[in-house]
């Protein structure tokens, strides 16, 4: 089976795929850094950099998967309207290339990832209505990648549009966690003393909480909430990946962010694959990419299924 990647990123959904047996063929996006590391990670895929709402379908070879996780920013409660984001409407406009893009090659398959907040688009009935001209039936599911091996919690939608009369059902393993202990390097990283001139008070604050829960050893965010109070114990999964630097890890009178193979690590990537030398890069991707375990187990089912 052929698939391409929409809105490709880092990989996560070619990873995944490729973890599923499937060959990916085409990918795109429109930042050069993306297109340069999945092609350095997925050589045997052709590549596009651009503007996928500009896309010429007919270059892009013929395929059974369509995979795409188009701009999240104007759905996410972190970077809506609400907030300012100036990207809101032209970054929510983005998923109508799936829709362009099944209309002119009409594969059997598609898998939509986003965040869970996508179906609360004004406009999502109209998209689901789209895909519904098309033939598509679509089965829509929140999915933790923390379920499939990951170690993060990581909420995310995927929507698995089959060409058929009524949605597919799929039966998704759920698997053990694991705990971010295992991805965490106590010899690695550049540690900085918790007592230092200029620490905030808010995270001493949060590292005598944590002591306090956990012990010695655990994580904690930057900022944001969840986690932030009381830290986070090391035999759970790690909360989500951003798309910047929140994760530090205490280890008794040190601290230091994670590594930026530990982010990849916690996203279910394998050990080798290469990431931007530019820590931000690095951090930036993968906390925009799809998990590849999480799309793995979906794509899996979904063949199992049909």
């Amino acid at each position: 089976m052929k698939a391409i990647d929409l809105f490709a990123g880092a990989g996560g959904f070619s990873t995944g795929a490729k973890m599923a047996g499937i060959d990916v063929v085409w990918a795109a996006n429109h930042w050069p850094a993306a297109v340069a590391i999945h092609a350095q990670n997925h050589p045997d895929a052709a590549h596009a950099c651009q503007d996928l709402h500009q896309a010429n379908w007919q270059d892009v070879p013929a395929h059974d998967l369509l995979m795409a996780s188009p701009c999240c920013q104007g759905h996410s409660k972190a970077r809506g309207k609400a907030n300012g984001n100036p990207q809101h409407d032209a970054s929510r406009s983005t998923a109508w290339a799936v829709v362009s893009a099944a209309e002119y090659h009409r594969p059997a398959f598609a898998v939509v990832e986003n965040v869970p907040e996508f179906t609360r688009w004004a406009l999502y009935p109209a998209w689901c209505a789209a895909m519904d001209a098309l033939g598509y039936a679509l089965t829509p599911m929140i999915v933790d990648a923390a379920d499939h091996g990951a170690p993060q919690h990581r909420e995310r939608l995927f929507i698995v549009a089959a060409r058929a009369k009524h949605p597919i059902m799929l039966d998704l393993p759920k698997r053990l966690h694991v705990p971010a202990r295992t991805i965490i390097d106590f010899d690695a990283g550049k540690w900085q003393p918790i007592e230092k001139p200029g620490r905030a008070a808010a995270t001493l604050r949060r590292v005598h909480a944590g002591r306090r829960a956990h012990g010695d050893r655990f994580v904690m965010p930057y900022y944001g909430g969840g986690s932030g109070l009381t830290g986070r114990c090391l035999s759970r999964p790690l909360g989500t990946i951003t798309t910047r630097d929140r994760w530090g890890v205490v280890d008794g009178d040190r601290t230091r962010m994670l590594t930026a193979q530990e982010c990849r690590a916690a996203m279910g990537f394998p050990e080798d694959y290469i990431l931007p030398a530019a820590h931000r890069d690095a951090v930036h991707m993968l906390g925009n990419a799809v998990c590849p375990p999480a799309a793995r187990d979906v794509i899996t089912s979904m063949l199992a299924a049909a």
